[in-house]
């Protein structure tokens, strides 16, 4: 099973590039390197020309890449999204009740995530952390709108609307549930935040499923009929 998937290929829009980052082992290298430095930093602190230097590059051609470290925050989270979106998919092969199945997308989004050896250039820990406490810099912008019509958050969108149809399947009634899931999935990268930095804003538990559990009960009781 992991031989069918080694070769998968995470797609992002191609509007947000100027030229692939994965057609080029610079372009996985400034993938990398962004991560590892936005991760170690923050988006604030990161220009390309630190990047350039840590990558032993010149910050010329990492702009024929991204046009500015904007839209390569917006490749970073759409990566990231559209990764998730194939983790899900995945995980609900087969399973054929809408229980198990929002059970198991309610993990996917929650739960501590874990490095996926497919995709060697990317720390999937690290553009988690990125997503965490860097990602609403990607649209709380003047820009958002005229991004979201080119469809640089689709990926975050699709993810929503895939959880969204497996709560319908449970609740045809629920009227909320594109807002339940962005809800679960933003309010539990707000948790891991509170526990690494605000703790007395969360619950703090030996447990690495606490966070998941939670909202696992929480969806169940909020849609039941």
């Amino acid at each position: 099973m992991k031989d069918l998937f080694s070769n998968i290929q995470i797609k992002v829009n191609e509007n947000i590039y100027l030229k692939n980052p994965e057609s080029s082992d610079l372009g996985k290298k400034i993938i990398f390197g962004s991560i590892e430095m936005i991760d170690d930093i923050g988006f604030e602190a990161f220009t390309f020309r630190k990047l350039a230097c840590s990558i032993s590059s010149t910050e010329a051609s990492i702009y024929r890449y991204f046009e500015s470290k904007h839209k390569l925050l917006l490749y970073l989270t759409a990566w990231y999204w559209a990764w998730m979106e194939y983790k899900l998919v995945f995980s609900l092969i087969n399973i054929i009740s809408p229980e198990e199945r929002l059970k198991r997308a309610v993990t996917i989004v929650t739960e501590p995530i874990e490095e996926d050896s497919n995709f060697l250039h990317i720390n999937e820990v690290k553009l988690n952390h990125i997503v965490i406490s860097e990602s609403s810099k990607a649209y709380l912008t003047k820009e958002v709108d005229s991004e979201n019509k080119e469809g640089f958050f689709s990926g975050y969108e699709s993810m929503v609307m895939r959880i969204s149809k497996v709560i319908q399947e449970i609740n045809p009634d629920y009227p909320n549930a594109n807002m339940l899931v962005s809800t679960v999935i933003e309010g539990a990268h707000h948790q891991y935040y509170f526990t690494e930095h605000l703790p007395k804003l969360t619950t703090i538990s030996e447990d690495r499923n606490c966070i998941t559990n939670f909202y696992i009960d929480l969806v169940f009781k909020v849609i039941q009929k």
